[in-house]
């Protein structure tokens, strides 16, 4: 059983011990469990021990009264006529002796009611509490593995793209080097074989291609031979050739020193930013800016499109911006979108170096 369904429990504090059985005896019939107490003193210790629905103290007792007994339960105020040191020290209520059995009893049941409804809503208000606090955390946990996982995906991309070089890109490199080799042995008037002899040189040619375009997909080495700010450059001029969209770069003067999972972190929401103005945009034209802060750096990526919806910019379908928001979130950075009808769109990225 909860504490809203347990019974109320309620102290009665007098001097008079008469006064005590008496109201007992009043609140007899009363779903209540009344506790007494002889002196301010004694109140303040039983409060100590348990929680009370209601507090009825005589307000004139040897010792501590019942108004220094109510400071110490709230909180201090000066001196005042009785009424009103009653409200001033915590008090909510106050009854003339002799107590109306009736006056007294409406008054308990209306303050346990209240209590009860407190009590009700503290415990929603702390499970509520502990969900919000299980759902940060599980939610902080689900960033945490992201980020693992983008890492992991990174290295194993990194991985791949060594291995396609070391092996397949090398291997298509013998393979034209042996079809040269053989064309240049060919004798003379065998015309069909060199035609032949041609077209696998153009087919290894096309395939050698395929391979450079999979290992820059999967990491592009420009990033890690020439870093950050060559790679901006450099995706942005393959975004114009391959989009037919011009594409303005503003890069700093000095070089992007950043580590290499925020630098893989910059140019992974650089590759993003550039394929929505691509597919979404309707733009004949993007601006690139990279601004290099004592303690952060800005990347601002801006076109001329159809301008992006507030509604869409934060919609959970919008993968790859959401996936933006999800690169930076580990590094504590921030992303900031903003879309005019008609007249474009902005995404400002900045991210701590730190």
């Amino acid at each position: 059983m909860d504490s809203t369904q347990q019974q109320a429990s309620i102290l009665a504090v007098d001097d008079d011990s008469r006064s005590l059985m008496a109201l007992q005896g009043l609140l007899r019939d009363m779903p209540l469990n009344v506790v007494t107490a002889k002196s301010g003193d004694e109140a303040l210790r039983c409060v100590l021990k348990q929680d009370f629905a209601v507090i009825l103290m005589d307000a004139r007792m040897p010792g501590v009264d019942g108004f220094e007994a109510a400071r110490l339960l709230t909180s201090a105020y000066e001196d005042a006529p009785s009424v009103a040191r009653g409200y001033e020290a915590g008090a909510v209520d106050y009854i003339v002796k002799p107590l109306m059995p009736e006056i007294l009893k409406s008054k308990i049941s209306v303050f346990v009611d209240l209590y009860r409804n407190n009590a009700m809503l503290s415990q929603q208000i702390k499970e509520r509490r502990i969900a919000e606090e299980h759902l940060r955390a599980s939610q902080q946990s689900l960033r945490a593995l992201a980020a693992h996982l983008q890492s992991v995906r990174e290295e194993e991309w990194t991985r791949i793209a060594r291995e396609i070089h070391d092996q397949l890109a090398q291997a298509l490199t013998g393979l034209k080097m042996d079809v040269a080799w053989i064309t240049s042995r060919l004798p003379e008037g065998s015309k069909a074989l060199r035609q032949k002899a041609h077209s696998m040189s153009g087919l290894i040619d096309a395939t050698m291609e395929s391979v450079h375009e999979i290992m820059t997909q999967l990491r592009p080495e420009v990033l890690d031979r020439l870093g950050l700010s060559a790679a901006i450059g450099w995706q942005a001029g393959e975004f114009q050739r391959r989009s037919g969209i011009r594409c303005n770069v503003s890069l700093p003067a000095e070089d992007l020193l950043l580590d290499r999972d925020r630098s893989t972190a910059v140019f992974r929401i650089f590759q993003e930013l550039l394929t929505n103005v691509a597919r979404h945009a309707g733009a004949t034209r993007t601006d690139v800016a990279v601004r290099s802060d004592s303690d952060e750096l800005v990347l601002t990526v801006e076109d001329n499109g159809r301008g992006i919806d507030a509604e869409v910019a934060h919609s959970p379908k919008s993968f790859g911006l959401m996936g933006v928001r999800e690169r930076v979130l580990p590094f504590g950075g921030r992303v900031d979108i903003k879309g005019v009808r008609g007249e474009g769109s902005r995404v400002t990225v900045a991210l701590p170096k730190i």
